[in-house]
């Protein structure tokens, strides 16, 4: 079997700090990116599995799509107090199975609260912009890539200028459109008032049926089939 080429995995944000006593930072969440034309598979490892709980620990991501990763700490202990440990973030071929990229996330308990806005916040700032430059010329490998989509609701993204998917409300009026038309009376009805104004609203098998499929159409973008 022909090894695959390796390529970058691109995680966001590569550290995170629990605060013994900030309830709030004991879930975080970080975001694992597909700039990718192809599917891959995703797979979260730990050195320390006891200490946390991980909602979805693997899974696929669609070709310029995202994921968000939900980390608990659960081991909130003084003898936790500045250890960092490492998770592994491996990136798969969805078909073949074989590993195509790793990014290592290094995570550490801290004791107290969160000191707000930190020195560091310069810093902070520096990293999105090289993580965004990073993530828009893999996803920009020519002209014609798409932009990045949302598969999962995320902050990190909104940091990064990505804009989270909502409802599509252009799609959510044609659906009602459509459905108001399927209700109308067809030609053939001979329970209708003969008079010409209400026969405009009369609508034939044919147009019903265009209405129809584009309902149909129309129901697969607003649930994303």
């Amino acid at each position: 079997m022909t090894e695959l080429k390796r390529l970058p995995v691109f995680v966001f944000p590569t550290s995170l700090n629990f605060f013994a006593e900030e309830s709030s930072s004991h879930k975080q969440m970080v975001t694992v990116y597909n700039p990718y034309d192809f599917v891959v598979n995703f797979k979260v490892l730990c050195n320390a599995p006891h200490k946390y709980r991980i909602v979805d620990p693997e899974g696929s991501i669609k070709p310029h799509c995202c994921v968000d990763i939900v980390i608990r700490h659960i081991s909130i202990l003084p003898t936790c107090y500045h250890v960092t440990d490492k998770f592994r973030i491996q990136m798969n071929d969805h078909i073949s199975r074989q590993l195509l990229g790793k990014k290592d996330l290094s995570v550490t308990l801290l004791p107290g609260k969160s000191s707000g806005i930190s020195e560091s916040s310069a810093t902070s700032q520096d990293t999105y912009k090289q993580f965004s430059t990073e993530l828009t010329a893999a996803s920009s490998g020519d002209s014609s890539a798409p932009i990045v989509q949302i598969q999962a609701s995320s902050e990190n993204l909104a940091k990064l200028g990505y804009q989270t998917a909502g409802p599509n409300y252009i799609a959510i009026v044609v659906a009602i459109i459509c459905i108001i038309a399927l209700m109308l009376p067809s030609d053939e009805s001979e329970s209708s008032p003969s008079s010409s104004l209400w026969s405009l609203f009369h609508l034939s098998s044919q147009q019903k049926l265009v209405f129809a499929y584009s309902l149909g159409l129309v129901t697969m973008v607003i649930f994303r089939v």
